[in-house]
């Protein structure tokens, strides 16, 4: 009954504002027959006369006025609705959640982010740091962010920021008495700053390369950190020497608090990207993102 009534009602609305069956049936796109039979339909059901009709002309009775002053606004006002929810149809709008280590959200996500979602107030962010190799579909994540090398097969890798390479540096204050190391090996002498890592809780082994050949190094020392930033405070304090990306200490190093060792071993390499899974459904909003964060090459 409520449905029958709902669209007969409508039918009533046009044909009392337009007042002909002739033009209201045009405008909705039925026959005149079978809008008249609407409104009967519809006055019989309600026992009350909506429409006065003559020769001429179709207008409404006193309950028809009613009926349009307190019934007809609120179908304009789900028609307006309805019109501005196709609109956001395709408007940005959402939550997108990223995973990504805080280097990465401080050198990458950050400063690619933060001019571009001013320009859409409907785009939350939600970035979670974490060193760990986050799945991203059991976590419930959109997106992840990673270093090349650590993205997973199978899924979609996009570039986000540019090459970049690690460097061990130390303050002038701790190798003051000190051989500097001229191969990695020689880390082995001297107090360093480890970084653990969240998977297998493991030390993370300090990588370099020279004329194609890889090495691996642990090293030991007094401290042992699960970010880069405390490793970096360490370092300046002189508490020894510490692994971290060029770009976090590359003013301490030009101005000389810093002294980077063994660089001819530590050579670039691609940056990170931003993965998700082959089968992600896209949406405005993480098309947004996505563009935003994509390395101009």
């Amino acid at each position: 009954m409520l449905r029958e009534n709902v669209v007969d009602l409508m039918s009533f609305v046009v044909v009392a504002r337009v007042g002909s069956f002739t033009r209201a049936a045009a405008q909705i796109g039925v026959s005149q027959s079978a809008l008249s039979h609407a409104v009967r339909g519809l006055e019989e059901r309600l026992g009350i006369r909506l429409l006065m009709r003559t020769t001429r002309r179709v207008s409404p009775t006193t309950e028809g006025e009613r009926v349009l002053e307190r019934i007809a606004p609120h179908f304009a006002e789900i028609e307006n609705e309805l019109e501005a929810l196709v609109e956001m149809r395709d408007r940005p709008a959402g939550t997108i959640r990223i995973t990504a280590t805080d280097h990465a959200a401080d050198t990458v996500i950050w400063p690619k982010l933060a001019p571009v979602l001013k320009h859409y107030p409907d785009i939350n962010v939600e970035v979670v740091t974490d060193y760990a190799l986050t799945d991203v579909v059991a976590e419930k994540f959109d997106a992840g962010v990673r270093l090349g090398e650590q993205v997973s097969e199978g899924m979609i890798a996009v570039r986000v920021g540019p090459d970049f390479r690690m460097l061990a540096v130390g303050a002038p204050s701790y190798f003051e008495g000190r051989e500097l190391p001229r191969v990695p090996r020689d880390l082995t002498d001297h107090c360093c700053i480890n970084l653990r890592l969240p998977t297998h809780g493991s030390i993370y082994a300090w990588e370099f390369e020279k004329d194609g050949r890889e090495l691996h190094v642990r090293v030991n020392g007094q401290l042992t950190f699960n970010t880069i930033g405390p490793i970096v405070d360490a370092a300046l304090e002189g508490y020894g020497i510490g692994y971290v990306p060029e770009g976090l200490v590359r003013e301490h190093i030009d101005e000389g608090r810093l002294v980077p060792v063994l660089e001819d071993w530590s050579p670039p390499f691609p940056g990170y990207y931003l993965y998700y899974p082959h089968r992600r459904r896209s949406s405005p909003a993480f098309n947004v993102i996505l563009e935003a964060m994509r390395h101009g090459e």
